[in-house]
């Protein structure tokens, strides 16, 4: 078995970058440090390295570190070479006008989901996420997509370090009936999320593949009340039939 190399200081480096890109108003060396538990000299000298680079910025007066521009142009570069987006674009369109609910396109990354692309109803109410926006792998429908792309047993691995989470009243927290819900969803090729990460929202997620060795998931999530039991068994049709289209093209890209 290959031991993995250990860099501490590039962990704490990403730490503190994921930190400084989620917060809206920016932080101080003290902020990092106290969030991450990362020493301030530590702080301090990676956020030195980081400014140097043009990853962060460093406010004169506040003292605060908020995004550069070098990141930004880095995260716009890996965007843009999401061609996958482009191919799946059309058919997220088509299936939005179907369902009437919004409609989104995302990627698993490390322990996280990803959204990449979203095509938003035209409901005055609906769901809507910026893109970039990262889930919980154990969040609903899309992490049941997920973790039953994997093996049975690294998936059962993966809950065995890192238990359910209720998010709400309906989120399943038995192992045992959360392991059942991941071979129905490997038996049928998709997840229903009936309200288990957001209370009053249903989803259906269906798996697109044909990107390399990455699983891609385009999803529909709309509120109970116009997701209805009536209309779900459509949906989970153009789901299916919208993730089908999409996988199709992207071999055909081959």
């Amino acid at each position: 078995m290959t031991k993995k190399y250990q860099a501490p200081i590039v962990k704490k480096a990403f730490l503190i970058l994921d930190a400084i890109a989620k917060s809206t108003r920016g932080l101080k060396i003290s902020e990092l440090s106290t969030s991450l538990d990362i020493s301030k000299s530590t702080v301090h000298g990676i956020t030195a390295a980081l400014e140097d680079q043009g990853a962060i910025l460093r406010d004169p007066v506040s003292k605060k570190y908020t995004i550069g521009i070098t990141l930004m142009e880095l995260g716009k570069a890996a965007y843009e070479r999401l061609d996958f987006k482009n191919i799946a674009r059309p058919f997220m369109e088509e299936l939005m006008e179907q369902c009437q609910e919004s409609v989104f396109l995302g990627i698993k990354n490390a322990h996280r989901v990803t959204i990449i692309d979203i095509v938003e109803s035209r409901k005055d109410f609906k769901i809507t996420s910026p893109i970039g926006t990262t889930l919980p792998l154990l969040a609903g429908a899309v992490g049941k997509l997920f973790l039953s792309s994997m093996e049975a047993k690294d998936s059962q691995k993966y809950l065995d370090s890192n238990p359910l989470v209720k998010f709400t009243a309906n989120t399943i927290i038995d192992p045992v009936q959360y392991a059942e819900e991941l071979e129905k969803v490997r038996k049928n090729g998709f997840a229903f999320d009936d309200e288990e990460y957001i209370s009053g929202v249903r989803a259906v997620v269906a798996p697109v593949k044909g990107y390399g060795t990455h699983v891609l998931a385009i999803w529909v999530v709309g509120f109970k009340a116009s997701m209805s039991q009536q209309k779900i068994p459509s949906i989970i049709e153009q789901t299916l039939a919208a993730a089908y289209k999409i996988t199709k093209k992207l071999s055909d890209q081959k």
